[in-house]
């Protein structure tokens, strides 16, 4: 019997492999210079162009449905640590206090 091979990336091989990627790849550095956070990305994807194209031949409906699930997370996760830090900024926020109208309530 042949065997048929599955030449098809595998979409948790792909995630994992984007995820080492982009944690070695710095964005800070480019974020110090100013440079916008979609710039950012469009450098990133040029850095790795040819691991794209890969990706991309081998893309089926499953992994746009998985790409949609992890953007979905990654947006949900984006909105969380804006709350975190509006958390962190409210209190942070020096409160005035009257004492003077305390005292007048005596």
């Amino acid at each position: 019997m042949k065997q048929i091979r599955d030449t098809r990336k595998n979409t948790l091989d792909w995630f994992n492999w984007l995820s080492e990627k982009w944690s070695n790849y710095e964005a800070f550095i480019e974020y110090d210079f100013g440079i916008d956070p979609e710039e950012v990305a469009k450098n990133f994807l040029d850095l790795n162009k040819l691991e794209f194209i890969e990706f991309l031949d081998s893309f089926d409906r499953e992994d746009l449905d998985a790409i949609d699930q992890f953007q979905k997370l990654t947006e949900s996760e984006s909105h969380v640590l804006k709350m975190i830090c509006d958390q962190i900024h409210k209190r942070n926020k020096v409160r005035f206090v009257d004492f003077q109208k305390s005292k007048n309530l005596k």
